[in-house]
């Protein structure tokens, strides 16, 4: 979709048409999971996160400055409301506890299993950029970090994730 019909669309929802959100939440959907993925690491939480982010999206949405940063607004809602999750949990999920995908599932399920064995910091910017597309200012902007610290993080997580590799094809 061409970013004039996604500014369109959050016009629209701006005024409060129902039709509109629906189709920007639709259409934000696959991007919205793998990031509170990425955080939670389960799917419940994340299905959790996702409503509770969409919810907020809706009754805040006249409060966007700016339509061409909605999804970032929107990537912002979502990672709060993961970490408020997080936070009522006490702790993180571990590999053991954490889900097999669905069949449909077309995310890589050998870079899910490297991701989740990185810490947070470097996972969740990890997705930013690779599978969400955001470039490091961006990132910056919605982690409220230097951008020398994603720069950082991302390398070191890039070398982590090659480890890993590394270790799979030596026991291969």
């Amino acid at each position: 979709m061409q970013s004039r019909e996604i500014e369109n669309l959050v016009k629209d929802a701006k005024r409060k048409n129902p039709d509109a959100f629906t189709e920007l939440m639709k259409l934000y959907m696959k991007d919205m999971y793998r990031v509170a993925l990425a955080i939670l690491m389960n799917d419940e939480d994340a299905a959790d996160a996702i409503q509770d982010a969409i919810l907020v999206c809706w009754q805040k949405i006249d409060t966007l400055r700016h339509d061409v940063y909605f999804k970032t607004w929107m990537t912002r809602i979502l990672i709060n409301k993961c970490y408020k999750i997080r936070k009522t949990q006490g702790s993180m999920s571990s590999l053991e506890e954490y889900e097999e995908p669905a069949v449909c599932d077309s995310y890589n399920l050998e870079l899910k299993e490297a991701l989740s064995l990185l810490e947070e910091k470097y996972r969740i910017i990890m997705t930013l950029f690779y599978s969400e597309g955001y470039h490091i200012g961006e990132i910056a902007e919605i982690l409220k970090i230097p951008k020398s610290t994603v720069q950082t993080r991302l390398h070191r997580g890039r070398k982590r994730i090659a480890e890993y590799y590394y270790e799979v094809e030596r026991k291969a």
